[in-house]
């Protein structure tokens, strides 16, 4: 197992983007997330889909070459059309106006519709609280998800992250989770080992527990929670497909296939900022104070690590090396 540090998976995931058809300040953002998702262990988001993004601008599934077209129909309403281009660099042409819009209003928010996967929402909203905002984003995917009781697949893990902001330019807190007990790259890691799954992870196609991975993909994930994960997971849906003007899940087409149209999701964020409120800074250390009474308990993403190299799998960094063409 190879490795790599930070600087050379990022910039060789640009060199292989800009190679596959997309503009170097596209790649560029796009190299970031992956690197930020790589540092932080996260590898689901980092280069485990990287060769699908490269495949899918070949075929045109995504655009490379677009830009996004930023609107501002009410003073405090921010609209991002990515025009079927990544996410990443449509958020961060939208950020600067909603940032501006939340410190002048009190509250902005920030639809990006029609866009390729988002992957990790805590990447975006950590933007929004370096800013010195309150960020809780969402987004909708591919169907997955099948109502309590149920066995049809209806919404996909559809992702929520909340993240706060320190004061200091940093983040005091930070979550990001999908609406189902797990999200979907584990089990298609899994099947990829060759290993089982935890029971109450997902469902097979009748409707019945199963470990099987391959049963899982054929069936429907678990909603977390039950029917709390479901109502999170309707919410996240009606505001990344309805405030967006993107796709429901029903209608997504498995995301890392070549071909097929684009994805076409939305993402939805709120920016707060704790400002309005004289109170918020200190309910958030008294919160910070009590949850560090007990030894090893701490705020959700705080004493996150980054690590500089990484430890890579081989075949996935041979093949990203490949489609930077530097083998």
């Amino acid at each position: 197992m190879p490795q790599v540090s930070l600087n050379e998976i990022e910039i060789t995931a640009k060199a292989a983007l800009e190679r596959h058809g997309a503009l170097p300040w596209i790649a560029a953002e796009m190299a970031r997330a992956v690197r930020k998702a790589e540092a932080t262990g996260n590898h689901i988001c980092g280069l485990f889909y990287f060769e699908s993004y490269c495949e899918q601008l070949v075929t045109g599934r995504v655009k490379g070459d677009v830009e996004p077209v930023v609107t501002q129909p009410r003073p405090g309403t921010v609209h991002v059309d990515a025009q079927f281009g990544f996410a990443q660099p449509a958020f961060i042409r939208g950020l600067p106006k909603a940032v501006t819009a939340a410190r002048e209003f009190g509250l902005a928010s920030l639809a990006v519709g029609h866009t390729h996967t988002a992957t990790s929402m805590g990447y975006f909203t950590e933007q929004i609280a370096r800013e010195g905002l309150i960020g809780l984003g969402m987004t909708n995917a591919s169907p997955r998800i099948a109502p309590p009781g149920g066995k049809s697949p209806v919404i996909g893990t559809n992702p929520i992250a909340f993240s706060v902001p320190d004061g200091l330019g940093g983040v005091a807190m930070q979550f990001d989770q999908s609406t189902s007990n797990v999200a979907l790259g584990k089990i298609v890691m899994a099947k990829g080992a060759g290993t089982q799954i935890p029971e109450g992870w997902a469902l097979d196609v009748d409707g019945c527990p199963t470990t099987d991975p391959d049963a899982a993909l054929g069936g429907s994930l678990v909603s977390s929670g039950g029917y709390k994960g479901w109502g999170f997971g309707l919410m996240a849906e009606l505001l990344a497909a309805g405030m967006t003007g993107s796709v429901l899940s029903q209608d997504v087409t498995p995301l890392k296939s070549p071909d097929g149209p684009p994805h076409d999701l939305g993402q939805f964020y709120l920016l707060i900022d704790p400002q309005v409120s004289p109170e918020f800074m200190d309910r958030l250390h008294r919160v910070e104070a009590k949850v560090a009474t007990d030894q090893g308990t701490r705020m959700p993403g705080q004493n996150k690590r980054h690590s500089d190299p990484v430890d890579l799998d081989q075949a996935i960094w041979d093949r990203t090396l490949e489609l930077a063409g530097r083998t």
